[in-house]
């Protein structure tokens, strides 16, 4: 789902709920605004709605002194935001997604990044998966005010824009893809039961196959969660997404379709942990 522009439907909790635009796959990707102010901002991402919604770390600060390199390395920017810290992953999961997370800075981190995976994939498109996906990663309150919103937006005629059945599935002898591969997170507040993480990501979205016309493509999105800590673990209370920073694109050679499908049904994902 590669997040685009946000319609900021919601109230007082500030979800951002991405709704697609006719062509998901068209220009920039971007879901079309809204005056409407009564329905949630769909997360998506799914990646890159995930905008569809589809269609969506580093080393320490051991930088020398400006003494010692005679000023070549005085600008030089703190890295430590997303450093490593040899925190083990999580071990537990609470329908398919990790939980039970630290309750520190870089646990918030990794369920920032965590939840942006699991919003990011193709279990969006499905109702029933959906809405288990929702309810895992959301408060309460939360998810309940976004599953209808969110039902609205992946309606059959959208799905069917995707290349999708009214059921979410893909043509047979096509693989649908939707993955949010995060690049580093980065903590904007944090207090001892709430969080504001960002996560800046890569985002597939599109379908592959032979009679497939619309390719998988790529896009790089901003994700900043609302975190909250509620009975144990970090939970979505609000979110929204933006585009961006994207690098300049390489020269690498596009893939033909069965090789995209060959390696999303090869490579699997990561659990994500500081």
């Amino acid at each position: 789902m590669s997040p685009g522009d946000e319609h900021d439907y919601g109230e007082p909790a500030g979800t951002r709920m991405r709704l697609p635009e006719a062509d998901p796959y068209g220009g920039a990707r971007r879901p079309a605004r809204s005056s409407s102010r009564s329905m949630v901002m769909v997360v998506g991402v799914v990646v890159l709605l995930i905008a569809a919604i589809a269609f969506a770390n580093r080393g320490g600060d051991d930088s020398p002194s400006t003494a010692a390199t005679g000023g070549a390395n005085a600008d030089r920017p703190n890295t430590s935001s997303t450093a490593a810290s040899g925190t083990k992953p999580v071990e537990s999961r609470t329908g398919g997604i990790p939980s039970g997370f630290a309750r520190t800075e870089q646990g918030a981190q990794s369920a920032a990044a965590n939840y942006a995976v699991a919003l990011g994939s193709t279990g969006m498109f499905q109702k029933d998966s959906r809405h288990a996906l929702v309810g895992t990663v959301y408060t309460a309150a939360t998810a309940a005010r976004l599953q209808a919103p969110m039902d609205q937006a992946y309606s059959a005629a959208f799905l069917a824009k995707l290349g999708l059945d009214a059921n979410g599935n893909a043509p047979e002898g096509n693989t649908f893809v939707s993955r949010v591969v995060p690049v580093g997170t980065t903590v904007q507040a944090y207090a001892d039961t709430t969080a504001k993480v960002a996560v800046w990501y890569l985002g597939l979205i599109g379908m592959s196959g032979e009679t497939s016309t619309d390719p998988v493509t790529s896009s790089w999105k901003t994700w900043t969660f609302d975190l909250q800590w509620v009975e144990g673990d970090w939970k979505i209370a609000a979110d929204e997404q933006k585009d961006g920073p994207a690098p300049v694109p390489g020269d690498d050679r596009a893939a033909a379709s069965d090789e995209i499908s060959q390696a999303i049904q090869e490579y699997g994902g990561f659990t994500y942990a500081r």
